[in-house]
């Protein structure tokens, strides 16, 4: 069954916006709104990712979007004119860097306030279409991450944004959400996957078992796209498995 979007059931197509779409959760991402006959727009920071994703996959047109560039960000996504979903995964992990406060700055600047900038550009454009966005939280938007302090505290803040603005943009008809992913097998995890040390506790811990995969991330994401979640707004929710219960 096709999920029709948070407005009108009868839209012909539904305009995707999906930042960080070259690889991982954003790339299932794209490409599952893609496959449910939606426009997507795919974005990556750099040329080198946006080549090498269009290298391997022919289906999805991609754009270099750097979010960190908020005037490139402010033309370029009202620029895109009327959307229905905005989906911010641009992100960034820095393990064991992080304490160094410069590199903190940098994983905010793209985690948080990038989501920030792409919400703000894209306001008025979901406006039109009475469209939502949808965040990219994090398991670690629960708990700390000694680690990663950057990356944990900018996923806190991606869902505090969302509450935030699920209480500001409401005027407009959009609604604002967020998936909290857990454990996925991307390539930002593969060291974890591949080191049986690592990867047996989290195994251990999650009562589901395995790693997620993008595509487990991906269904949640077109479920608070949907008219299915019409009174849905300001929810972080898990995908995670169960490890956030555990």
């Amino acid at each position: 069954m096709t999920l029709a979007p948070g407005g009108s059931d009868t839209r012909a197509q539904r305009r995707v916006l999906v930042t960080g779409a070259t690889s991982g959760i954003g790339l299932g991402i794209a490409r599952a709104f893609a496959a449910d006959g939606a426009q997507v727009y795919a974005t990556g920071a750099t040329e080198a990712e946006v080549a090498s994703a269009a290298a391997t996959d022919e289906t999805l047109g991609f754009s270099c979007l750097d979010v960190r560039d908020a005037a490139t960000v402010s033309s370029w996504v009202s620029g895109l004119g009327p959307l229905d979903v905005v989906v911010n995964c641009a992100g960034t992990i820095r393990r064991g860097q992080e304490h160094d406060p410069d590199v903190f700055a940098q994983v905010i600047d793209i985690n948080l306030t990038g989501s920030m900038r792409v919400c703000a550009a894209a306001r008025e454009g979901l406006k039109t279409r009475r469209g939502c966005i949808v965040n990219t939280a994090s398991m670690l938007s629960f708990f700390g991450g000694g680690l990663v302090p950057g990356y944990s505290a900018s996923k806190g803040g991606v869902a505090q944004l969302t509450k935030s603005l699920a209480i500001a943009y409401a005027v407009d008809g959009i609604r604002v959400n967020a998936v909290a992913p857990g454990w996925i097998a991307t390539p930002l995890t593969q060291a974890l996957q591949d080191d049986p040390q690592r990867s047996g506790p989290i195994l251990a811990r999650t009562p589901l078992g395995r790693w997620g995969t993008p595509a487990d991330v991906a269904g949640p994401v077109l479920f608070l796209a949907s008219s299915a979640a019409a009174f849905i707004t300001g929810a972080v929710l898990p995908v995670d498995g169960g490890y956030l219960i555990a």
